[in-house]
């Protein structure tokens, strides 16, 4: 067996064009989720018209993705600290700095990335609570568990991928040789490495660093 990969949620900057910037500043799980939910949908409009019976579905546009799931976060001594927290309260500040707290630089809260094994998410926190439960003696808080919900973000020149990925041009259709790696074929096609997150959520690859020779990928053009 290998080693354990525990979640790892990450602090992101996006500037005015919608070019994300991974930071530095992150938290890492002290115990992974039991589970999460991951939802899509899409948003139709449904009006009729006067004196029709029934109305056809319109697509209007696809809703951000959401994720949700539990984090326990225990300071009991029972549990490793790998995120270098002490106690439970250490613990729920340093994760409120990455997903709640509110950046006067841009005038909102941050982007995150959600990162575990082949799970890869880009969003912000759309809400969070914390139940304690277990106590200290005195009252201190030895272990609680938070759940966590967020909405999905997508890039400008991400929505351009989305937007054009029918399109015909098969000169973006491209069958990954020998060698090849998803920012390579990216720099190939667009001059930029850094569309490869973009390429891979648009072709459905969860594990972009392990693509198979002979594998068939979308590269639709940015507008």
């Amino acid at each position: 067996m290998g080693a354990l990969t525990r979640l790892i949620i990450t602090q992101c900057k996006v500037d005015k064009t919608g070019k994300v910037t991974i930071e530095n500043k992150k938290f890492e799980a002290m115990l992974n989720p039991s589970s999460y939910n991951h939802t899509y949908s899409i948003r139709y409009n449904r009006k009729k018209a006067l004196g029709q019976l029934a109305s056809d579905q319109k697509f209007s546009n696809v809703e951000p993705e959401k994720v949700n799931f539990d984090l326990v976060l225990d300071g009991s001594g029972l549990v490793d600290m790998t995120n270098g927290a002490k106690d439970v309260k250490t613990q729920i500040q340093k994760l409120n700095d990455i997903i709640y707290k509110y950046d006067g630089n841009v005038h909102q809260p941050n982007h995150v990335r959600l990162l575990w094994g082949s799970f890869i998410f880009f969003g912000r926190m759309s809400s969070l609570s914390v139940d304690y439960t277990l106590f200290t003696p005195t009252g201190q808080p030895l272990r609680a568990k938070v759940k966590i919900a967020f909405d999905g973000f997508v890039s400008k020149e991400e929505e351009a991928l989305v937007a054009n990925r029918s399109s015909p041009d098969l000169t973006h259709l491209v069958e990954v040789k020998a060698g090849d790696t998803l920012p390579i074929l990216c720099h190939r096609i667009y001059g930029d490495s850094a569309y490869y997150l973009s390429v891979a959520r648009i072709n459905g690859i969860t594990n972009f660093r392990n693509i198979r020779p002979g594998t068939r990928l979308h590269f639709p053009p940015l507008r």
